[in-house]
């Protein structure tokens, strides 16, 4: 049966966009910064805070539940959540517009020494914009996965990891789906 495309091209498109990832320097040093920021934060009783839109609001939640709930091992819970209330998202849309949907919800549960973890493949979700601003005034720190050259969120949060790739979004979720999963079990290991 022909689907319209040629599956392998797809799997090694994948393998492509993964090995230009790996293969800059900084690759390794700054998902290990990011699990340091993030861990140290829940030892010293703050708490991650992640957002996304699509299918990156997706992986926020995906990131939160495998702390709150288990990765690998069991241990205790571990506080992290994903912004993805329906009703805060619809209220917040409507009254203030869908720029501040995560940046209210940082202002009104972040505290200063909690982390904020931003999603976006372009690098220019204006909502994550938001919230990296909001973090920074509320003296939290952020964290962000990037896709393409990083786009703006790239000079606003206080590390990004950007997924070096101008192609569609799927391949850089792909990516970023591989470093919540190291992420989760470098916090998993240093908080257990």
């Amino acid at each position: 049966m022909d689907i319209g495309f040629d599956v392998l091209d797809d799997l090694k498109q994948s393998e492509r966009v993964l090995h230009g990832f790996i293969e800059k320097p900084e690759t390794a040093r700054r998902i290990e910064q990011a699990i340091s920021i993030m861990a140290e934060s829940i030892r010293e009783g703050g708490k991650v805070i992640s957002a996304g839109n699509g299918g990156s609001m997706c992986d926020a939640q995906h990131f939160a539940e495998e702390l709150t709930g288990r990765y690998r091992d069991d241990r205790r819970a571990l506080p992290a959540v994903a912004i993805c209330d329906p009703s805060h998202l619809t209220c917040v849309g409507n009254d203030y517009g869908f720029d501040f949907v995560f940046s209210r919800y940082v202002e009104g549960m972040g505290r200063k020494g909690d982390v904020f973890l931003g999603i976006s493949t372009s690098g220019n979700s204006g909502n994550i914009i938001k919230a990296c601003e909001s973090a920074r005034k509320i003296g939290m720190k952020s964290v962000c996965l990037l896709g393409k050259n990083g786009g703006a969120l790239k000079d606003l949060c206080d590390l990004p990891i950007i997924v070096p790739h101008d192609g569609y979004a799927d391949r850089i979720q792909e990516v970023h789906t591989m470093i919540i999963h190291i992420m989760i079990r470098g916090i998993e290991t240093l908080c257990a």
